[in-house]
């Protein structure tokens, strides 16, 4: 009797484990939040019968920081151009094999050709392209003018914003003062310290996702803010607006990179290649709110998106803006000048 119970038991728990099946690869994603359209996950879960895991961060030094001690285990991530060439010059990331990667001939040369910091696409693939600028109530700031200026306002004291990150911020104000969000001149980068000092006065904080929701709420003013977060919002809240300062701002890209110990390459390809498909690409344009560099897709957008300044501004307001570029020993300048003005009180 003994025996048969240890029979049925043993074809029980084997009728179980057959049962279950095979688990299912998954697909580790480390990227910005609210980044890509879900249903988009959705579909290339079905298509490659896997599961889609994404984990999000708030800045390149936050990402940068977890990727180089060895975290998360990712298979994809989307750091903006600047942090890939450290990447690259880290040994982090893989070079990649165009052959898994069709749809790259849909990138917008134009773009390659122009700003990007690997025209050609050896170790990244461009994702979307975003300006800086600031978000606003319009019915609340009623003098608004489209310059960073408008941190010095005391009138909208603890209820502005800047990012948390000190090449944003300190390219703002280097710009705002006329030099290079690039430049590394000892001076420039004190002035811009001085003048970032003096908008802290009136900040509630540094902060590089809460602005989002303070705009949404009305709690928030004045913040420095994504194009695609900001238009985002506008949808719902027709009182926020969106302005590129008259003084320049950054223009970044973020792009798709493949870790060096990445489990799940064949996944990783398959995505990048995905996302670049014309239809994807102009889907996840209208979720996202950001400029995807993927030509036959700006054919595919509703025509209120593509005649948008915000999403694809003109050559005028691009001639002012720079890209954020890793200056290497050079950093420590940006570095030293950014803990000061998080340590002032």
């Amino acid at each position: 009797m003994k025996n048969i119970l240890t029979i049925l038991l043993a074809l029980t728990v084997s009728f179980i484990i057959s049962g279950c099946g095979k688990t299912k690869n998954k697909l580790y994603i480390y990227t910005w939040a609210e980044y890509i359209e879900p249903s988009l996950v959705a579909e290339f879960e079905r298509q490659h019968d896997c599961e889609v895991v994404i984990d999000t961060f708030d800045s390149n030094e936050s990402m940068h920081a977890k990727v180089k001690a060895g975290g998360g285990g990712y298979d994809l991530i989307s750091p903006s151009s600047y942090m890939v060439e450290i990447l690259v010059k880290e040994n982090l990331i893989d070079p990649l094999d165009h052959g898994f990667l069709p749809n790259l001939k849909n990138i917008d040369p134009e773009y390659l050709a122009k700003f990007a910091l690997d025209p050609r696409m050896e170790y990244s693939v461009p994702y979307m392209l975003s300006s800086t600028g600031i978000g606003y109530s319009k019915s609340k700031v009623t003098d608004f003018k489209p310059t960073w200026h408008m941190f010095e306002n005391e009138q909208y004291a603890k209820r502005s914003m800047l990012f948390n990150d000190m090449r944003e911020v300190l390219g703002a104000a280097l710009k705002t003062l006329g030099y290079s969000l690039n430049t590394t001149d000892p001076q420039e980068i004190e002035q811009a310290k001085e003048l970032v000092l003096k908008w802290k006065k009136n900040l509630a904080k540094f902060d590089s996702e809460a602005y989002k929701p303070g705009l949404a709420s009305g709690e928030s003013l004045l913040a420095q803010g994504y194009s695609g977060d900001v238009l985002q919002l506008t949808a719902d809240h027709e009182d926020i607006g969106y302005a590129i300062p008259e003084e320049g701002t950054s223009f970044a890209c973020d792009d798709w990179v493949i870790p060096r110990d990445a489990r799940h390459k064949d996944l990783a390809y398959a995505f990048i290649n995905f996302i670049h498909d014309p239809a994807n690409a102009a889907k996840n344009m209208e979720f996202v709110n950001y400029w995807c560099p993927n030509v036959p897709a700006y054919a595919l957008l509703p025509e209120d998106l593509r005649g948008d300044e915000l999403l694809f501004p003109p050559k005028e307001v691009l001639e002012k803006c720079e890209i954020i570029r890793d200056l290497g020993d050079q950093n420590t300048l940006y570095i030293k000048a950014w803990d000061e003005i998080k340590a002032r009180e």
